[in-house]
């Protein structure tokens, strides 16, 4: 048995393919399956396992990514968002350097065990935190042409996977990290493989639409081939995702700086968006969850209660009661959390968000309404409570000790 983070693996038995797909919700495999689009997936519900859990909350990439590989939540590995107010240095940062994390990863211990490892990930913001102390191959889709050996475990990428370099707002990104999952699989056989997929159709694209569903028969097709090498597959998701906008089709936003600046005096408070991350264009950095940072001010009950009453304003909570109830680092999450309805997002100042970008009406994600996700496994489970309240960092122990 293996120990990380309080809790117990046993050493794969067979090679074991753990996929997140972001921004995916169950309804996209719903539709997807119900159009005919997804043939394995169908089959795989029918002869495994299919779950729907809890992911992590903030509902954004980092936070639940590492929540998976370390079998834990934000509280314990310290990634609480895609991008903090670090007070320390009293400057605003992406979370992408290792240097936040707080606790190893599974994917690091099975290595240092002797055990065959190897991430995918679309975008290469993810790379390093997922790859952190790990020994094996670890590459993104985004930069595959600048593999090596020394950095990433692994060199001449493009030619394994008979691909280009995908543009990063395509569905190729994505489609690049199954086709090198199998390649990967066919070649150097890992006895653990996590890919890591990247929410550009999701952004865009609902559920049951033609271009989400051509995107899950695409990755029908590869889960596929990854199930017919005899691997334990399972498919779980960061966040789900949900439209953003008001009636008119126009984003329904909560302008929180503009919020503060005015009912307390410009610049006193600090909104912080930890969705920000360097591909802004599909969501324009909106989304449904923020921390705000207060001046030393007496009547911070009365603008909780102020905060609340906004319409579309789902929950606002102090630092202690956001930290208790999502499980957050309470250092890295500021004086306030609030957190927007199923149709409204969360800005900074209207001034500072640039939407031009946007060819289709805003879907995003961040807050509680994102909050299920799918976790499917290709084959039965023993020993579990499928009432239970299951979370996505439930998922490699499903696999490495619950699989038949």
């Amino acid at each position: 048995m293996l120990t990380v983070n309080e809790r117990s693996y046993r050493p794969p038995r067979q090679p074991t393919v753990v996929v997140c797909i972001d921004g995916s919700e169950p309804d996209y495999f719903a539709q997807a399956v119900a159009a005919g689009r997804m043939p394995w997936l169908k089959r795989t519900l029918a002869e495994g396992t299919g779950l729907v859990a809890d992911c992590v909350v903030p509902s954004f990439t980092n936070p639940n990514n590492l929540s998976i590989v370390t079998g834990a939540p934000p509280s314990v590995h310290g990634i609480c968002g895609n991008y903090l107010y670090d007070t320390a240095s009293n400057a605003e940062v992406m979370m992408n350097d290792p240097k936040w994390l707080r606790a190893p990863t599974l994917l690091a211990a099975l290595a240092e065990a002797g055990h065959k490892v190897a991430v995918v990930t679309a975008k290469d913001k993810l790379r390093r935190l997922l790859g952190h102390g790990m020994k094996g191959i670890c590459f993104s889709s985004e930069k595959a042409n600048e593999a090596t050996v020394a950095e990433n475990g692994i060199s001449e990428v493009l030619k394994l996977v008979g691909m280009p370099v995908p543009d990063v707002y395509s569905a190729e990104l994505s489609e690049f990290v199954f086709a090198a999952g199998v390649q990967l699989m066919r070649t150097h056989r890992p006895h653990v493989m996590y890919l890591s997929t990247t929410d550009y159709i999701q952004h865009k694209h609902a559920p049951g639409t033609p271009g989400a569903n051509d995107f899950y028969a695409m990755m029908d097709r590869y889960l596929g081939q990854l199930d017919d090498m005899g691997c334990v597959v399972a498919l779980t998701a960061d966040h789900g995702m949900n439209a953003k906008v008001g009636m008119d089709g126009q984003p329904d936003v909560i302008y929180l700086q503009d919020w503060f600046d005015a009912r307390i005096g410009a610049g006193k408070a600090r909104v912080i968006l930890p969705i920000t991350d360097p591909y802004v264009v599909h969501h324009g950095a909106l989304g449904s969850f923020a921390t705000v940072y207060l001046p030393p001010v007496s009547a911070v009950a009365q603008l909780v209660e102020e905060l609340a009453r906004l319409r579309g304003m789902e929950a606002v909570l102090t630092r202690e009661e956001a930290a208790r109830r999502f499980e957050l680092p309470a250092d890295r999450i500021g004086d306030l959390v609030c957190v927007s309805e199923r149709f409204t997002v969360i800005g900074t100042s209207h001034s500072r968000h640039d939407l031009s970008g946007l060819d289709a009406p805003l879907r995003s994600h961040g807050g509680i309404s994102e909050q299920r996700v799918p976790l499917v496994v290709n084959r039965k489970l023993t020993g579990i409570d499928p009432n239970r309240r299951w979370r996505n960092f439930d998922t490699f122990d499903l696999v490495l000790n619950h699989v038949e």
